[in-house]
């Protein structure tokens, strides 16, 4: 059996991309100040890109219909995911220029001095952007459940 829900019914990728955004807008604003942070490679490009990332996240999770949301999961899902695989298996050792970062042993220079991402890095991408993924598959596009509804028995 399958429900039909209202078509502002939010969704698991409303909930997700809206959860996801504030931490993306907290680690950016986080990260001006401790650019090190749980070992991450927080560069003022790294943080541009996570306040940017996290005001369209929360965008799509609080004001977007349930096909956006689901739209929007699957590609920042595949992107943050495709990032972290790519991150994983093509960063080298070496040493961030960023200052007081030790040296990772796989790190990534996408832009050499202005955005380098290391092992957490690249971890935490792969699980956001597995989060988004779920979330995605998860939603669907017209509001329709997958959920069974709860049966109550009728009684006369």
């Amino acid at each position: 059996m399958i429900t039909v829900h209202s078509p502002d019914e939010r969704t698991p990728a409303h909930y997700v991309a809206t959860a996801i955004g504030a931490v993306f807008i907290l680690i950016g604003l986080f990260g001006l100040w401790k650019p090190a942070f749980m070992g991450m490679h927080l560069t003022g490009a790294h943080n541009l890109i996570h306040l940017t990332s996290g005001v369209v996240s929360l965008y799509f999770g609080l004001a977007g219909s349930a096909a956006a949301a689901r739209g929007f999961c699957f590609a920042f899902g595949a992107v943050y995911a495709l990032l972290g695989v790519a991150g994983m298996a093509f960063g080298v050792p070496g040493t961030s220029t960023m200052a007081g970062m030790p040296p990772d042993p796989r790190l990534l220079r996408v832009l050499p001095g202005r955005l380098e991402l290391g092992t957490m890095d690249h971890a935490i991408h792969i699980v956001i952007g597995g989060a988004y993924l779920v979330a995605g598959f998860l939603s669907h596009p017209t509001g329709v459940s997958h959920q069974r509804p709860h049966e109550a028995r009728i009684t006369s």
